[in-house]
């Protein structure tokens, strides 16, 4: 079983995907954006990036997340020439441990899935959302980032249509390690 599990930056993506993963020993989780990060360490990317982006975006023979996040978060021209050179990248990752795991119930927790071929075939679509007032608090203190940084993240961030998917975790109360249970029982154990 493919979940995909989709939601704005700081919406808790992360931790209902922890929940989930509580609940059976056969479910496991891939958080891709550190799939980015991994790939953004290859030679091959880290050159493709200085060729499109600049050496300005490169400290020590490794990508300057914070600067190259200056440069995509405020273009969307820019954030599609870097979507070009890392996604076949991490397609290939994500793939892999796709097939390493074929046998389990997996959780793909990334931003941008409903622009995948993961998001069309999945199995079950969940959409995570917060307050953006709430967003921003764990932002700052989870990724240690200025309010305009957050600011532009979330600008680039895509809109989701609701009705492409199958549930919508509000984020917003106490009541949220319940609302996954209500998913896990209705939706994964009947299967």
């Amino acid at each position: 079983m493919l979940i995909v599990l989709c939601g704005k930056s700081n919406s808790g993506k992360g931790t209902v995907a922890k929940y989930f993963t509580t609940m059976s020993d056969n479910i496991i989780h891939l958080d891709i954006d550190k799939i980015a990060h991994k790939v953004n360490d290859k030679e091959i990317v880290i050159q493709e990036i200085t060729k499109t982006f600049g050496k300005k975006v490169i400290d020590n023979n490794r990508v300057n997340r914070k600067e190259l996040g200056k440069i995509v978060f405020n273009n969307q021209e820019e954030m599609n020439k870097l979507e070009a050179i890392t996604w076949k990248y991490m397609q290939e990752e994500i793939d892999k441990f796709i097939a390493k795991n074929d046998n389990k119930i997996i959780i793909l927790d990334y931003i941008m899935l409903p622009k995948t071929k993961y998001f069309k075939e999945a199995d079950l679509r969940i959409l995570v959302e917060a307050p953006y007032e709430k967003r921003i608090q764990r932002a700052l203190i989870r990724d240690n980032i200025t309010k305009e940084l957050f600011e532009q993240r979330d600008n680039a961030s895509i809109e989701y249509i609701e009705k492409d998917f199958d549930y919508i975790i509000n984020n917003d109360d106490d009541n949220l390690k319940r609302k996954v249970e209500d998913i896990y029982e209705q939706s994964i154990i009947s299967r």
